[in-house]
């Protein structure tokens, strides 16, 4: 009888008492897991489950603190002073320090690093200069770590959205031990300590990582005991094994699928800060022509991009998303076939004749391919040029954008922080992530006024005319649409929430 009861008991256990796992996918191969280097959604979204930072976002996506327990602000907006949870320790055991802030702020701003990001930290004292190696001395930089738990900044000027920036990856602290232990190797499994919800279990190259729970974690332990992020390139594929059963949750549906999954209980739809173009790199010809790159941008029907991807992305000229302040959807060159052929024939090239032969590029992804394929046809159409679309894998294609960058390419940027100085700072002449080669220092001075201006019209207006000289005078970039979240998530799981910002936190998952 007892062992009757018992084996009753076991059948009405909910499947989720027996095992606690999250399978996903993630499109490529994470080109690095070193928070300070990594520049990519697949890298960052695995990063953000791993580690944390001073500060993180609530469901209202406003900066609560994290591995800070408070933070106070100076009557004049520019000294912040955080001060860290007691008792946080790192998934090896290791207590958390403000030291390890220090290190890891150097270390992004350090020349030698070579990270995009460190223009991120370019509103602290010093941090500029220090990258740029105009500063030598990092003792003079804005921060320091006043004892184990108390880590101030000061900014050269007030900044309306620095409460965020200690949300972001490249500003979690770092272990320089375990650098130095381990090289560039420090990232791998095993070797490599954890402060979030997750630690790195196992990676598996162009197959998959494996992340588990850290019971070191100092915040509410997960319930998911695994979660295993499967390197799925075909979005096709990726459709495929969500249908079967082997994975639970997929982000980024193929346009060719949206119709059949919109009937889906799985199919989930949002709004996304996130902006889709095609940048120049202004110094190569004939992009090195303004009349050239406006007529390219004039003659871009974007309502046929977002017909033909069906996800509900939004058209646009301008580059500011919409659901963020200083989003203006009259900005921007429009589509006018009059001026776009009017300007290519003033540039030297009347109904196209005699336009160089030009590849423009974009990383492999079925909806990128059809995109690609649209603008080329687009051109030839409304411009008379016949030019080459060529792809690449992700990682191959990030590396070429550090080494040799296309006459015209495709990027997305997604929000680091919700604020439009996160957009706008992007083509600053000194940011990291500018791949367009573009210098303009009217641009640059108003992304800098704006920063620190307090009055919301006044900085919105210095905005605009920034966006104005970007996609309008100067022709950067041809912002195409606004992105949409279109996901697919098992109905057997639970907890997991989409934002605009598209984080995906996993510790409040649930396997029912």
């Amino acid at each position: 009888m007892k062992l009757r009861f018992l084996a009753l008991l076991l059948l009405s256990l909910p499947a989720f008492a027996a095992k606690q796992e999250f399978n996903m996918r993630i499109h490529s191969e994470p080109p690095t897991l070193d928070w300070t280097l990594a520049t990519d959604n697949v890298s960052i979204t695995l990063l953000q489950n791993l580690m944390e930072g001073l500060a993180a976002y609530d469901k209202k996506l406003q900066p609560v603190p994290a591995l800070a327990s408070e933070w106070k602000v100076s009557k004049d907006g520019k000294t912040y002073t955080y001060k860290l949870r007691s008792g946080v320790v790192w998934s090896d055991g290791t207590p958390l320090t403000a030291q390890q802030f220090w290190d890891s702020w150097e270390r992004l701003l350090n020349p030698a690093t070579a990270s995009e990001y460190a223009y991120f930290l370019f509103d602290v004292i010093g941090a500029k200069e220090y990258n740029e190696g105009k500063l030598k001395d990092a003792s003079k930089l804005g921060f320091k770590a006043v004892d184990d738990k108390t880590f101030v900044v000061t900014l050269n000027k007030k900044a309306a959205y620095f409460p965020t920036i200690p949300t972001f990856a490249v500003t979690y602290p770092i272990r320089k031990d375990l650098i130095a232990k381990y090289g560039n190797k420090w990232t791998d499994p095993g070797k490599m300590a954890s402060i979030g919800p997750f630690v790195l279990t196992e990676w598996k190259h162009d197959s998959k990582v494996v992340l588990s729970a850290n019971p070191k974690y100092y915040g509410k332990k997960t319930t998911l005991e695994r979660v295993n992020a499967y390197i799925v390139n075909e979005d096709t594929t990726a459709i495929n094994m969500f249908e079967s059963g082997t994975l639970q949750y997929v982000a980024r549906l193929p346009s060719i699928e949206i119709d059949r999954l919109k009937t889906s209980p799985a199919y989930r739809n949002a709004p996304f800060l996130r902006g889709y173009y095609y940048g120049f790199n202004v110094n190569k010809a004939p992009f090195n022509d303004v009349r050239v790159r406006q007529a390219f941008a004039h003659a871009v029907d974007r309502a046929q991009i977002v017909q033909l991807l069906k996800g509900g992305q939004i058209p646009t000229t301008s580059w500011v998303p919409k659901g963020m302040p200083g989003y203006e959807p009259e900005v921007g060159l429009k589509f006018d076939l009059k001026k776009a052929r009017a300007l290519l024939a003033a540039a030297g090239y009347p109904e196209g004749k005699g336009f160089p032969k030009v590849t423009f590029m974009f990383d492999t992804r079925d909806d990128n391919k059809l995109i690609a394929e649209r603008l080329q046809a687009m051109w030839k159409t409304n411009l008379g040029v016949d030019l080459r679309a060529q792809n690449e894998d992700w990682k191959v294609y990030l590396q070429r954008l550090k080494s040799d960058v296309p006459a015209m390419f495709r990027l997305g940027w997604g929000a680091d922080y919700p604020d439009p100085d996160n957009f706008l700072n992007l083509f600053t002449s000194y940011s990291g992530n500018n791949h367009t080669q573009w210098v303009s220092k009217d641009y640059d001075a108003l992304i800098e006024q704006a920063a620190s201006e307090s009055k919301p019209a006044k900085r919105i207006a210095l905005y605009r005319d920034a966006q104005k000289i970007l996609t309008e005078k100067d022709a950067v970039i041809i912002p195409l649409f606004i992105d949409s979240l279109n996901v697919l998530v098992s109905p057997a799981v639970k907890g997991l929430e989409l934002n605009a910002m598209d984080q995906l936190h996993l510790k409040e998952v649930q396997i029912n």
